[in-house]
């Protein structure tokens, strides 16, 4: 079934299926891993940006994935505050629309930095039902993001994951009832899907049974496996990619991006 428009590509990218790059930030303050310096984590995450905008991608996804062990819900104020400072210093430095994602579920967070930066979407990993993870059963709250987003006044969209990588789903739970409630119940914006874990793609088996269970004006995005081999039959599958490893040096989620590697992608996908 061939992807169809809707108001929320439209708004942001108005031409064409966007190719989001994501930017992995150096672990922030609080974190087991923490450097000491805000300076050097803005700094990569800047020389980062260039290179992806400079690249032609055509979005940015700003996450703290240095952070780990990962929070299961609410993350530290201390890691909200960093984002904010380093998602608005990749607004300010981007002509592309940039989002966030707060790891591993804080969408009340993610929301807050976006308002505050300019950021002009959100990734939420859970955002209905339940998935088991290495951080506990990772509950939605869809409605409190939703009924956050409307006190705001805030025109930030949501990209909302289906059966999200590193994660297992309840028994009974289906992929096509899990995208259905996520689209209608939860009132995301988009939908991703991804394969099991990172750098790996989801079937198209599986694309094909959630572009079946939705109505035509669903996005269907694929948020991890886009590599120069696999992107441009990506593409032609969903209304959206986001890639990370495939960009990073050696391929290495968390290793930085790597000029050449986008440049390779970047030929790929416009082949």
């Amino acid at each position: 079934m061939e992807p169809g428009p809707n108001r929320f590509h439209q708004a942001l990218w108005p031409r064409g299926r966007p190719v989001v790059g994501m930017i992995h930030l150096l672990p922030l303050p609080g974190s087991p891993r923490w450097g000491g310096s805000m300076s050097e984590v803005e700094k990569r995450a800047l020389r980062e940006a260039d290179l992806l905008q400079a690249g032609g991608l055509t979005g940015l996804l700003v996450e703290n994935y240095g952070d780990v062990p990962f929070f299961p819900g609410p993350t530290p104020s201390e890691t909200v505050a960093a984002m904010a400072v380093v998602v608005g210093r990749v607004v300010r430095a981007s002509d592309i629309p940039v989002g966030v994602n707060l790891l591993r579920n804080d969408a009340l967070g993610a929301l807050a930095v976006a308002q505050a930066s300019g950021a002009r979407f959100i990734r939420v990993n859970v955002h209905t039902g339940c998935m088991f993870t290495d951080q506990g059963i990772l509950q939605g709250t869809a409605h409190e993001t939703l009924r956050r987003r409307a006190s705001l006044g805030a025109s930030i969209a949501i990209l909302a994951d289906v059966f999200v990588k590193h994660a297992t789903p309840p028994a009974g739970a289906t992929l096509e009832g899990a995208a259905r409630d996520t689209w209608h119940r939860g009132m995301a914006d988009g939908l991703i899907l991804t394969g099991t874990e990172t750098g790996e793609p989801p079937t198209g088996r599986d694309i094909d049974r959630v572009r079946a269970a939705l109505p035509r004006e669903a996005p269907v995005w694929i948020g991890s496996g886009a590599t120069p081999e696999t992107a441009l039959a990506l593409l032609e599958a969903a209304d959206g990619i986001i890639v990370g490893s495939a960009l990073q040096e050696e391929g290495r989620a968390g290793g930085g991006v790597a000029s050449s590697r986008v440049t390779a992608f970047m030929e790929a996908v416009k082949r």
